[in-house]
Order: C-alpha cells, then structure tokens, then sequence
C-alpha cells in the first residue's frame, strides 16, 4: 500500500530545529528542501543538515523526503551525491518538464541502490508540475519510471509560467489543477494539491483543502505547521462516511450474490461506479490508518 500523503509538510533544509519541529506535528510527509528556502551560498550547508537529519533522527510513522534543485541547474548532481547515501524515502524533483529529467534521476537513485546493496526501487520519486510545458507533457511524465508515486502541483510558478494574476478563487489554474487530477487518476500515481501560500487563513484553506477532496485530489503541499491539522482531517475520511461506505460494500456484495447488480439504498440507485467510490474512500480511511 502507497504511503499516505495527506499532507506534506515542506521545511528547510538547513534549519535542524525546523526538521525537529516537523518530527513532532506527526505529518505523513515532511520535505527537506535544497530548493526554494535555501539562498544559494547556503545549500552545501542544507545538504550537510538533511544528511545528518536522515542518519540521526527518528522521523516515527512521518515520510522522509529531499526535495532537490532542479535537474536542468548546476546544483542538482551534487543534490543527489549528498543525500542518496543517507537513505532518504523519496526524491522529490521540481520544475519537471519532460520524462527526460525524471529518468536522469531515476538513473542515480538506481546506481547508488546497486553500489550499496538496496532494494532495487525502494526509493521513490515524486514530480512537482509547475510550468506549461509539464502539463503538455503529462502523459509521458506519468509514464516515465516505475519509481513515480506522485504528482505534485505547483500553483505559484504554474500562474507565472501563464502570465496568470493569482487569486484566491483560483480559477486562473483550475484546469492545470483538474488536468494533474485526471492524469494521476489514468497512471495510478497520487495528486497533491498546490500551496495555501497565506497560513494565517484557516477558512480559506479548509475551503481549498475541500474543493481538492472533491476534485480527486489524494493530499495536499503545506508550508506552515498550522496548516498540517486541519489538511489531515479533511483528507481523512469521517466516521460517518466510513460507515456508509461499509454499509454500501456490504449491501452491494449480497445482491451481487443474488445475481442483482443495482439497487436502491438509502433512496438513490447503486450500481458498480457507486461501488468504486466507496471502495476508495475505504483505501483512503485505510492508508491514514483510521481502519484496519
């Protein structure tokens, strides 16, 4: 079963007590980055802290990622020579454009596995969509290497990359937002959703968290440890919802022996679409660990 990703915390990663601090929210995912929140004179310093971090401290249940610099910069290669010996979880790699970068990556991750004896494959990838030419791109992105888990939306860069004026409503990247959905959905990989970039507003994230739940949307980036609560519950399906799931599997199986393929329940029709539905719920309840 794929590690849940309801949430995935990003933290600096040259800030040691940051990486501590991300320890103690039990977050599904916490990403060291090397990108973004380290200026330039300060990576082979975040290197050294990720790497000390991934051999020194015990992250529990929570998943140890590195987001790295991008493949097409000069700093990528020696991302990747640093942090692969130190075992991480995954390689989460930004700015993708092709299939091209991913397999470049999926090519050092495999070297280092062979050269120290690991399970072929145990580190996993994990793609942020950004720019235009990634959603052009998707479908052999999807297809690129079995080490894919999941697609990552990057709302802010995408809405550069349109000459697009970002909104709160966030219409300007509703299509890119639905197209990430649909072709993680085709290929079997996770979507999770973009950056509430404003942490002090709880509503408006609850509000977006929700929206990505319905959209199909597995998990969603967060940036402020706030944010990690009220992202894990909304992503986590209810007690409520977890019993009608049942009740509709259940119901469905007894039929289905009677040779019935729909039903009524509930007042509303049931057929094998409905079925999927409350089989993933399920999954979802599953992989947070809410039922057995």
């Amino acid at each position: 079963m794929m590690h849940a990703r309801r949430a995935l915390l990003y933290m600096p990663g040259n800030d040691r007590h940051k990486i501590e601090k991300a320890i103690s929210l039990q977050v599904d995912s916490i990403c060291m980055d090397l990108e973004d929140s380290v200026a330039l004179n300060r990576k082979e310093e975040a290197r050294a802290t990720i790497v000390r971090a991934l051999t020194e401290l015990d992250f529990g249940f929570s998943e140890r990622l590195v987001r790295i610099n991008p493949v097409d910069s000069t700093l990528a290669e020696a991302d990747l020579n640093a942090i692969l010996p130190a075992r991480p979880d995954g390689i989460v790699v930004p700015k993708v454009a092709s299939a091209v970068s991913l397999r470049w990556v999926e090519g050092k991750i495999a070297a280092v596995e062979t050269a120290l004896g690991w399970e072929a494959g145990e580190i996993s990838l994990i793609a942020i969509v950004e720019t235009p030419w990634a959603v052009i791109h998707l479908p052999e992105i999807c297809a690129a290497t079995p080490r894919l888990t999941a697609l990552v939306f990057g709302a802010e860069d995408m809405a550069v990359g349109l000459g697009a004026t970002r909104t709160g409503a966030g219409w300007e990247v509703f299509h890119v937002r639905s197209a990430l959905v649909l072709h993680a959905a085709a290929y079997g990989l996770q979507a999770i959703d973009m950056v509430k970039i404003d942490f002090s507003d709880t509503p408006g994230l609850l509000e977006e968290a929700r929206q990505g739940v319905e959209m199909g949307c597995t998990g969603k980036q967060v940036i402020h440890p706030r944010q990690v609560v009220p992202v894990q519950e909304t992503f986590t399906p209810s007690d409520e919802s977890i019993l009608a799931a049942r009740e509709l599997v259940n119901t469905y199986n007894q039929y289905l022996e009677q040779g019935t393929g729909t039903f009524a329940l509930e007042g509303k029709m049931v057929d094998f679409p409905l079925l999927r539905a409350a089989e993933n719920l399920l999954a979802r309840a599953r992989a947070a660990g809410k039922i057995a």
